[in-house]
This record gives C-alpha cells, structure tokens and sequence, in this order.
C-alpha cells in the first residue's frame, strides 16, 4: 500500500501526513526547472498569438532543454526557480493532504476490509484530491503566474514578490482570482491523483505480490517511475487548460471551457499536449524522487518515534 512502510507496524496519519509535505518539497526543489519549462512551453502558443496582433515580441522554446537554455541566456538562471516560494508553500499545504491522508480516506471507504478495490482507491484519490485543491489554490495561482512572467527587462514583472503576488491578485482581481482555475485544477488533481497515487498503489502491490521485490528502493523506483509516466498521458490536457486559465488576464477567458475551446480552434489538439516531454520528465522525476523519499521519512519517522516510546 501506499502509505505503509513495515508490514506490522502501519505508520500514523500524522507520519504521512508530514512526511508526504516534506518529501513533496525534496522533490519540487530537484524538479521546478522542469516544471517552470513545461509551463513556458504551454502558454506560448498565448505569447505567439499576442505577438500577432501587434501586443509584443514573444520568446520562442523549443523543447525543455532547449527552453530552459533560453530562459537561463534571456533572463538568467534564478528565473528556473522564479515562484520557487510559492511552490514549495503549494506542497507543504497540497501534497500532504492529497498524498498523506489517501490512505486513511482509502480505510474509510473500505471500512477496514483488507481488500481494496479499485473503485475505493479511485474515490479516495478523488476526495484527497479535491480536498487538496481547496487548501493550496492561492498558492497555485501565484506559482503559475511566477512561472509564466519573463524576467528580462524587455518585460514588466507582474509582480515582485510572493506576498505581493497574493495582496496584488487579492485586489486587482477580488478574493475570488487567488481560486481562479479552481474547476479545472479539482478535475486535473482528481485525474492526477487517481492516476499516480492508484497507479502507485496498484504497481506496488503487484510488484510485491508476483516478483521476488520487496518492500525496498528498487520496488519504490518502479512504482514511482510507472506512476510518473501513466499520470501524464491522462492528465496533461486538463494540465495545459488549468496553466492557460490560471495565468490569463482578467476578462481574456469568460470560462475555462472557452479557454479550452479558444485552444483548439487557434492552435489545433496537438496543443493540449504542448509541454508533455518536460511534464513527463518532471512528473516521472518528481514521483520517483517523493514517493522514495517518502517512504524513507516514514520509516525514519517511524523508528524514531518507536526510539523515544522506548526511553
């Protein structure tokens, strides 16, 4: 199962919870060029068509690599990390509820049973998930917006800091702009939580059931790793719409199905997948690297909560 470590000793819903937020932010910290390269890359079909009606030059990516080799020649190597504050605030407050408290919504649906269906994984992947969004929106929203504002002076930054991000948002746009692109965000975490976290859990269980495996970092790696790639094919669609959304100005979008919409009739389907090689390689990576790092932090936790009961 996901959230055990020690077949006999299952650890607390506090241990996952922390230990999910902690090691969330381990992996945001390794993996945000990647993401801040897929959301370039997602909105620049939006920099292209403002380019045209006269508003601006824009800056053209070509691939992550390529994309991230541009933004460190145009804007420096701090802009990879720009709205780092806000995604690491994102975790602490997301990942530990969506991540850390699966399993114990997972043992509510089931009301104990020891078989888990997929449809109890998938509800409880919906819940955390949803519960996720309500908690970590504004920070979302201000970590989307760090991501897409270029750094070169041939741009006017947005905004100058993480709490400016909030307090300008808060009244230029009212309360309701730090929850913008709440709809789109609950349907891709939903997608993206069932996907990783059953994904995750049913590999496991497989892998421990049907290989010599055991509960170990070779197990943990396979998992994760199948987890990473399974969650950006389904989820990448819902993923661009929720950044176009989120970061658009005020009026650009009556709604998120017209954001939608406006994408497939100006750039095509192919633009529901832009930015999918770094979304893969910084979902593959970011789940390797938490889901790893994770079940060492519960067993550390666990050890050491076991030591001092012990004293």
């Amino acid at each position: 199962m996901v959230g055990f470590g020690p077949a006999d000793v299952p650890p607390s819903a506090a241990v996952k919870f922390v230990g999910a937020g902690t090691a969330a932010c381990i992996a945001d910290l390794l993996t945000f060029p990647l993401d801040t390269a897929k959301v370039r890359l997602q909105i620049q079909g939006e920099a292209k068509a403002s380019a045209a009606a006269g508003k601006g030059s824009a800056v053209k990516y070509r691939g992550v690599f390529g994309t991230i080799t541009t933004m460190v020649r145009t804007e420096g190597p701090r802009s990879l990390y720009s709205g780092l504050v806000a995604g690491l605030q994102r975790q602490m407050s997301f990942a530990s509820v969506r991540i850390g408290l699966y399993d114990s919504v997972k043992q509510f649906y089931t009301k104990g049973s020891d078989h888990v269906s997929i449809g109890s994984r998938l509800l409880a992947g919906c819940t955390t998930g949803a519960m996720a969004v309500a908690f970590a929106q504004p920070t979302d929203v201000v970590k989307v917006r760090f991501q897409a504002q270029a750094r070169s002076s041939g741009h006017a930054r947005r905004y100058c800091s993480t709490m400016d991000a909030y307090k300008t948002i808060a009244k230029e746009e009212g309360i309701r702009g730090l929850w913008k692109g709440t709809a789109p965000n609950i349907a891709r975490n939903a997608i993206v939580n069932c996907t990783e976290l059953v994904t995750y859990d049913f590999i496991k269980d497989t892998l421990l059931k049907s290989t010599p495996l055991t509960d170990n970092l070779p197990c943990h790696f396979l998992s994760a790793f199948g987890a990473g790639l399974c969650t950006t094919v389904i989820a990448s669609p819902v993923d661009v719409v929720k950044t176009r959304y989120m970061n658009s100005a005020l009026g650009q979008y009556s709604s998120v199905l017209n954001c939608a919409a406006a994408m497939m009739t100006k750039e095509g389907p192919l633009a529901f997948y832009k930015g999918f090689m770094p979304s893969f390689l910084r979902l593959g990576s970011w789940n390797v690297v938490m889901f790893v790092t994770y079940e060492q932090l519960k067993r550390a936790m666990m050890a050491a909560n076991h030591c001092t009961t012990v004293l």
